[in-house]
């Protein structure tokens, strides 16, 4: 266990605790410091407090930090979609409905407990729930995704995302009929005040962009590629709905009636980046899926 102190400074005194320890350490959600105030292991001028308790000028905080627990992420046997694969780097096509990374309550069925099954090599630096996860893509999201095999290539790979040199392109069905043929959104993401499992456009929110260009029109739909620049939470998802166009399928931001296809109509196409060690560029397609194909060619009709 891990102890830290903190004193309340003029500009926090009136702030609920909960609020005010989440901002001592940008890693700590508040929904965390919430149950460790509730376990007692927050304690203001030596007693413990409840989650509402208002901080006072020159408060004393203890934090103790609980261990993390550990927990056993297994290797299980998949049938992966790899499109390349070396010493450093894999490229995998991942299906809808799969979940990349286990969480606490969710450990099997994942994309991680797969790759863990297919190379026992993978970079470290995410920890035991993500071990080479660089960047991910939603459940209900087919497509391309990155992963390192070691700290070396991690550290290239986000490095890359952060510097926005990594191309990432998405196919998209969209309701309603987008006008103009290119555009960039650009809009700020955080979560939802009203909603924490949500994201939403705040001012502020991260800094996130997405272009789009228009491949195809339909009756009530418009078939879309979407580039992200920078890669927030759901960002194509919030972006599409805010602009007034939300993805067809898509449960938690498109309308209620939509299309039936398990999901929102979005695929991770393609993707591309330097390779950490040989600098070259690189870039792979994967094709839409079949159930996604299948719903242009009923829009075509």
């Amino acid at each position: 266990m891990e102890k830290m102190e903190h004193i309340i400074l003029e500009e926090q005194k009136g702030d609920r605790i909960d609020k005010a320890v989440s901002t001592f350490n940008s890693e700590w959600s508040r929904t965390q410091v919430q149950q460790w105030i509730k376990d007692e292991h927050v304690l203001v001028n030596g007693k413990p407090v409840k989650t509402n308790y208002k901080c006072a000028f020159n408060d004393k905080i203890e934090i103790v930090i609980p261990d993390p627990e550990v927990l056993d992420v297994l290797p299980e046997e998949m049938n992966l979609d790899i499109y390349f694969e070396d010493k450093d780097v894999l490229v995998v096509n991942k299906p809808r409905g799969m979940v990349v990374h286990p969480a606490p309550g969710h450990l099997t069925g994942t994309l991680v407990n797969g790759l863990m099954a297919h190379c026992k090599d993978l970079s470290g630096i995410n920890g035991v729930l993500r071990p080479g996860i660089v960047h991910r893509i939603d459940k209900d999201t087919s497509g391309l995704l990155m992963v390192a095999k070691n700290d070396m290539a991690h550290e290239s790979l986000v490095n890359q995302l952060v510097a926005k040199t990594v191309t990432r392109k998405y196919k998209a069905i969209a309701h309603g009929l987008i006008p103009h043929d290119f555009g960039t959104i650009d809009a700020p993401l955080g979560r939802d005040p009203k909603d924490r499992q949500s994201m939403t456009v705040v001012d502020e929110g991260k800094h996130a962009v997405t272009h789009f260009h228009v491949l195809e029109r339909f009756n009530a739909f418009t078939f879309v590629e979407c580039q992200l620049e920078t890669g927030r939470t759901h960002q194509i998802r919030v972006h599409m709905k805010y602009i007034g166009y939300p993805l067809a399928g898509d449960p938690k931001y498109g309308p209620r009636k939509t299309l039936d296809i398990n999901g929102q109509a979005l695929h991770a196409g393609v993707l591309g980046f330097t390779h950490p060690r040989s600098g070259e560029y690189m870039e792979f397609e994967a094709p839409l899926p079949a159930d996604f194909e299948h719903l242009l060619d009923q829009l075509r009709k």
